[in-house]
């Protein structure tokens, strides 16, 4: 399948889903964090990307929160196996920041231009907390899940795990969770092994309004070891 085909049938599947224009997907999220104050995270994902020329930001007042720095992307794969690019640049959340539909104008270099949208509601979800195992927990044996608690607002949960001793490597990510815990795979973990986790959650998840989810919240990295 040619890229434009694909694309064509991406929007036809997702026709009245207002984040999705020809060349493709706009969201925006509101996002907590322990490190920095509340932001927005602006990303369009596309596979014309060798085409995009700029794409703008606007917040439900019509009012230019920014551009997102195509130099900044995430590369990834569609199902069937093409490469695309996915921008994302963060935006401050100004105080008395609207609620409403926010707007991405894509700008192509052959001249045409997309208008994608998404609902917006700014609020702050609650950081996650109560780890188990705690952070730099030392453990005499090897853990066979993760726990924490449930975060109010929050309908879904993504742990990625990491090997300390690998450089920080990931070597585990969950699929979204319903519940604050996750089940790890038996023999990924290992005696005299150091390793760090974080827990992501969000509100919902591809909303047609909302897109993939509107709020969402991270925790610190947590660390712990395990006997030899």
């Amino acid at each position: 399948m040619s890229l434009a085909l694909a694309d064509t049938a991406t929007t036809a599947a997702h026709r009245d889903d207002p984040h999705y224009v020809a060349p493709g997907f706009f969201d925006l999220h509101v996002c907590h964090w322990p490190e920095r104050p509340l932001f927005f995270m602006a990303l369009f994902s596309t596979m014309q990307f060798a085409d995009v020329a700029t794409v703008e930001i606007f917040d439900a007042n019509n009012k230019t929160l920014g551009a997102l720095d195509l130099k900044q992307f995430e590369i990834t794969k569609t199902k069937q196996g093409q490469d695309k690019r996915v921008f994302i640049s963060y935006f401050d959340v100004a105080p008395g920041a609207p609620d409403g539909w926010y707007s991405a104008k894509i700008s192509m270099r052959d001249g045409a231009v997309f208008s994608a949208r998404d609902l917006v509601q700014v609020q702050r979800m609650a950081l996650p907390t109560g780890f188990l195992p705690a952070d730099q927990a030392q453990l005499d044996a090897i853990p066979c899940e993760l726990h924490w608690n449930a975060i109010p607002g929050a309908r879904y949960y993504q742990v990625t795990l990491r090997d300390a001793w690998a450089d920080g490597k990931s070597i585990f990510k969950s699929k979204l969770l319903t519940e604050p815990r996750v089940a790890l795979p038996q023999g990924l973990l290992r005696r005299g092994g150091s390793y760090t986790w974080r827990v992501h959650a969000r509100d919902v998840n591809e909303d047609k309004d909302l897109g993939d989810f509107n709020l969402g919240t991270m925790g610190p990295v947590i660390s712990f070891t395990i006997a030899p």
